[in-house]
């Protein structure tokens, strides 16, 4: 397990080397390194070029280090999309190759606030439906989402909503396609009710997805804001040079 010499920087070799034995399996996902000191003895280098090592593979979030109780492999997200990329939940979770399903339901009709009718431009008398389901994939919560549509275009009962995506039923009408969304992303340590519905700890960091989509009329059509788990979701940005 000895880093060899070669002319890279040493701790290059480090992080190469921490990165294939990571792969290989010999230091598992959220398993604890062995202390700085066994484990530069082992590398055959000093503690402080593995804490450099160290610094670069947190900046990657290939490890994540926890004061005053270790450093631990990051467990690799289960989901990466791109987020030019205008797809459901659902299909993200079936591009990955699990299945789908809805274990929370909650749905509410109201009048809208002064917030909604800004953003869906509606009348105060128009009603509004707000949908929060817990999408799992494999049965195992991964997304948190609160979904705010009109209901003049939602033509489908709850019982529909608990396994078709909110894409597909907002397009069922035939009057309806989303062709488009505008997307926010915002990183949460820790929510009270998010967290707690999707069974992860104060160390399990969230991502919220803030979107608001739009039919091809340019009529927002829909008002989503999804959690995600940090552990399970990764996201990118494909950006090319004009």
């Amino acid at each position: 397990m000895m880093v060899k010499t070669d002319h890279r920087h040493l701790y290059v070799q480090v992080i190469e080397r921490l990165k294939e034995d990571i792969a290989a399996g010999i230091f598992k996902e959220n398993e604890r390194f062995p202390s700085e000191f066994e484990l530069a003895r082992t590398l055959g280098v000093s503690r402080a070029t593995l804490r450099e090592a160290f610094r670069v593979l947190e900046e990657e979030k290939v490890i994540v280090r926890k004061h005053g109780v270790g450093t631990f492999v990051n467990p690799r997200p289960l989901f990466t999309s791109g987020i030019e990329q205008l797809s459901s939940v659902s299909s993200m979770i079936s591009d990955a190759g699990m299945v789908p399903g809805t274990i929370f339901m909650e749905v509410q009709e109201s009048l809208p606030n002064e917030e909604m009718i800004g953003k869906f431009d509606c009348e105060t008398n128009d009603s509004l439906v707000t949908i929060k389901r817990v999408r799992t994939a494999d049965g195992e919560p991964v997304v948190y989402c609160i979904d705010h549509v009109l209901s003049k275009n939602l033509e489908v009962g709850s019982d529909v909503l608990l396994n078709d995506s909110i894409f597909d039923s907002l397009e069922k009408s035939g009057r309806i396609r989303i062709v488009q969304a505008v997307a926010n992303i915002e990183p949460v340590g820790y929510d009270d009710e998010a967290s707690s519905i999707l069974r992860c700890g104060v160390d399990v960091p969230l991502l919220v997805l803030l979107q608001q989509h739009y039919s091809e009329e340019g009529e927002m059509v829909l008002y989503s804001k999804n959690y995600f788990r940090a552990d399970k979701f990764s996201f990118h940005v494909v950006r090319k040079r004009v």
